[in-house]
């Protein structure tokens, strides 16, 4: 069976920067290479150049888990910044490494723990560091 080509990824420079030193020196146990993939597609661009309707770090995004149905907000953030609960998550979680970078509309395959597999889809961005002025956070 072929996989469906993931949609086109915008980043941000300063973004990119981050989470290459992040990926530096991982935590234990934590496969980076989905990740790493993502950044090595990726079209670099300055914070100030990044569309509005992308997810990038610190993002508040909606989306839809296309099979079940079930919507969720969350906030993409860095592990340092992820704190347990629900709305927040890590960047190195699979779902963090799916949505950064993604539009409005976009929807893409992930692999899950336990060998599942999500098909999510970006309903709306309410938050996005760039779009909102805040292009050093």
């Amino acid at each position: 069976m072929t996989r469906p080509i993931p949609p086109p990824l915008v980043l941000s420079r300063l973004d990119v920067q981050r989470i290459e030193a992040l990926l530096e020196t991982p935590p234990a146990g934590v496969d980076t290479s989905a990740l790493e993939a993502e950044l090595a597609r990726a079209e670099v661009v300055e914070p100030a150049a990044m569309p509005a309707d992308v997810i990038s770090m610190n993002s508040t995004a909606r989306f839809r888990d296309e099979e079940s149905g079930a919507e969720h907000e969350l906030t993409l953030v860095y592990p340092r910044d992820a704190d347990g609960s629900t709305d927040r998550v890590s960047i190195l979680a699979p779902i963090g490494s799916a949505l950064l970078g993604m539009r409005v509309g976009e929807s893409i395959d992930w692999p899950l723990p336990g060998g599942r597999h999500a098909r999510l889809a970006v309903l709306s961005i309410r938050y996005q560091p760039e779009a909102a002025g805040d292009l050093h956070r």
